[in-house]
């Protein structure tokens, strides 16, 4: 129990409690805190063990909404392009594509906050290209939850709808990669000791996250989502600085 870091372990609390507040998943704070105390690739195999109690929790917690139709057109090209993403990894240099990530969540989270007025279309089209880039970045990077949640922000869901719907899509994001990581010796056996305590903490994560998203009117999730995710783009960029 001497090697367990407790303050990782605390903050990847916080990442479970904010990722279901935001409802686009842990993995978009879990990743960039990750990466202050582990290889990038022992990152990777530890996100998608975590995000499987995660997402577990999510559903049967928000089991009463799911749309069907953002399910299947997100869904399913993420992950097949998880699947994609998950063998880059061993083939590109994630520096770039890290500092990319960050860009592109702070531009884009600050636009639509900037702009409230400003209307993505809700069509199939956006949703299926939302599910590629999701997919291909929680493959690559380990996070692809924030890009989902902007894609599906244009549809105005539910609050619960919105946090069942994206946690079902994980779900099968995170089986899939799993094997992946796997198969890329991502997982490795010093890193297991974290794993019991971080499915407790996907469990209790989310049902604290749960209690919080109740108090908060629909009128304002959506801003605290772009809020988030703004916040998630910052701190991706300054752990890049940080470590390079």
């Amino acid at each position: 129990m001497d090697k367990l870091n407790y303050v990782f372990i605390f903050l990847a609390l916080i990442a479970e409690i904010a990722g279901t507040i935001g409802g686009f998943g842990s993995s978009v704070f879990f990743v960039p805190i990750g990466n202050f105390y582990f290889d990038f690739h022992s990152v990777l195999g530890l996100t998608a063990i975590f995000h499987l109690s995660s997402n577990l929790s999510k559903i049967a917690l928000f089991k009463k909404g799911i749309d069907k139709k953002i399910l299947l057109n997100i869904g399913i090209p993420s992950v097949i392009f998880v699947i994609i993403g998950g063998l880059l990894t061993t083939l590109l240099n994630t520096l770039l594509l890290e500092i990319l990530l960050a860009i592109f969540l702070v531009a884009l989270s600050s636009l639509f906050l900037y702009k409230k007025e400003l209307i993505v279309l809700p069509t199939k089209k956006n949703a299926i290209t939302g599910g590629i880039l999701s997919g291909f970045s929680a493959g690559l990077l380990g996070t692809g939850g924030a890009i989902r949640g902007l894609t599906m922000a244009a549809f105005n869901l539910e609050k619960s709808v919105f946090i069942a719907t994206s946690a079902i899509i994980d779900f099968f994001i995170d089986f899939t990669r799993t094997f992946v990581y796997f198969k890329n010796g991502y997982i490795h056996k010093h890193d297991l000791i974290y794993v019991p305590f971080l499915l407790i903490i996907g469990i209790f994560g989310t049902y604290i996250g749960k209690r919080i998203l109740n108090k908060i009117p629909q009128n304002k999730f959506k801003s605290i989502s772009l809020i988030l995710i703004l916040l998630i783009g910052i701190v991706t960029l300054v752990n890049v600085v940080l470590k390079y």
